[in-house]
């Protein structure tokens, strides 16, 4: 047996499982959406309800909002934290990045509870903002789409940082001795060559961060739980609705949450192309 067969048998239990925990799901998942409530079947009536819905409608919109308004703030700082780490000397980078894998990781239910801590109607800052006369802490409200997206931003901002840093790492520092010697400065050296060398680990980072916010269901669900209208919740209420379930429609809503990504992902490929092109 040669070493591409040995490592063709090892990559097996992998296949194994993407194939039963990922493909399997997504297409029983895109078959039900289709399927009538409680029977078999063909119907697009699951569909007709979602976009005809002011309700679902709003979910959706809700969640784009929430998902590229996050992934724009949250890159704009991980732009700046990346090409601080690209600047740092070794040691600093080292501890940076294992900060940055802490917080990454720290998302869900124990986000949301330490915002409600800290910025909830009785947290401490909002708490100290009233005793201290500071009016932008004294008057946040936690509980709001701004909230929600302050939350998101906080997972998002370690995520596009981390994405970020090996698009600085490529970048050559004989280009910018280069446009120094022609006499040109920062400015001139971002625009016409670091960010056009960028743009498709930056449009990447973008749409990840999308997908990343779009499906966050956790935190949401703890900070707000179904005072604000997202497409998670949505889907997740009619799985494990208390009263009635409807496995069919919210499968219905997962193909719109899937087609959505998939849109993210489209956009992104299709502006990564064209920048290619004017290279």
């Amino acid at each position: 047996m040669n070493s591409k067969k040995i490592y063709l048998l090892a990559l097996l239990p992998f296949a194994v499982l993407i194939v039963f925990y990922e493909i399997i799901p997504i297409i029983m998942v895109v078959v039900r959406s289709f399927m009538p409530a409680g029977s078999f079947g063909f119907t697009l009536e699951h569909f007709e309800k979602i976009f005809s819905s002011r309700f679902y409608q709003q979910s959706i919109v809700n969640s784009v909002m929430v998902s590229i308004g996050s992934s724009l703030i949250g890159l704009f700082i991980a732009f700046w934290g990346a090409k601080a780490a690209n600047a740092s000397k070794s040691k600093l980078r080292t501890y940076f990045l294992s900060i940055l894998n802490m917080t990454s990781n720290f998302a869900g239910i124990p986000l949301a509870f330490a915002y409600i801590i800290l910025l909830g109607n009785v947290g401490v800052l909002v708490m100290l903002g009233k005793n201290l006369g500071i009016g932008i802490l004294a008057d946040f409200r936690l509980y709001t789409a701004e909230g929600l997206m302050l939350t998101f931003v906080y997972f998002q901002v370690p995520l596009a940082t981390m994405l970020l840093i090996p698009a600085f790492d490529a970048l050559r520092k004989e280009w910018g001795e280069s446009v120094s010697l022609l006499g040109g400065g920062s400015f001139h050296y971002y625009v016409k060559i670091a960010l056009p060398v960028m743009t498709p680990s930056i449009l990447g980072t973008l749409s990840i961060l999308f997908a990343n916010a779009l499906s966050a269901y956790a935190t949401a669900y703890a900070l707000l739980l179904n005072n604000y209208a997202l497409l998670p919740i949505r889907i997740a209420e009619q799985f494990s609705g208390d009263v009635m379930q409807q496995k069919e429609f919210g499968s219905a809503l997962a193909v719109v949450m899937m087609l959505l990504m998939v849109a993210a992902i489209l956009i992104n490929h299709y502006f990564i192309r064209r920048q290619k092109h004017r290279i």
